[in-house]
């Protein structure tokens, strides 16, 4: 993902910490604040040091932008939000990495149900 894809400064992190509503599954939080002055939408991914070390965290965050990768094209393009890695986040395949983000930003309403 490109960098105008991500959400990268402290400030910005803060701002949709501090202002945006959180939404959780068993595996992810995600944390999302509407922003209206943007063409498409930005993403920031966090992994606590007690997922894991280095190599573990990097593997997770590249499941997450994978994911986030290939729901891209759903994605609504006026939102940054923050994707949260939770424990049990620490052992799914990639598969399952995309199948509960999606379930976390369709509760989040991020991305719609399309039936």
């Amino acid at each position: 993902m490109r960098k105008s894809y991500r959400v990268k400064k402290a400030k910005d992190f803060q701002a949709v910490f501090n202002t945006g509503k959180s939404y959780a599954n068993k595996c992810f939080i995600i944390y999302k604040l509407s922003s209206h002055k943007q063409l498409h939408f930005r993403v920031g991914i966090s992994v606590s040091k007690k997922l894991g070390n280095a190599v573990t965290r990097n593997k997770i965050k590249r499941k997450i932008r994978q994911s986030v990768f290939d729901l891209s094209i759903e994605i609504c393009p006026d939102v940054d939000f923050i994707v949260i890695a939770r424990l049990a986040a620490k052992d799914l395949t990639v598969f399952e990495t995309l199948k509960n983000l999606r379930h976390v930003l369709m509760i989040a309403k991020i991305i719609q149900k399309f039936d």
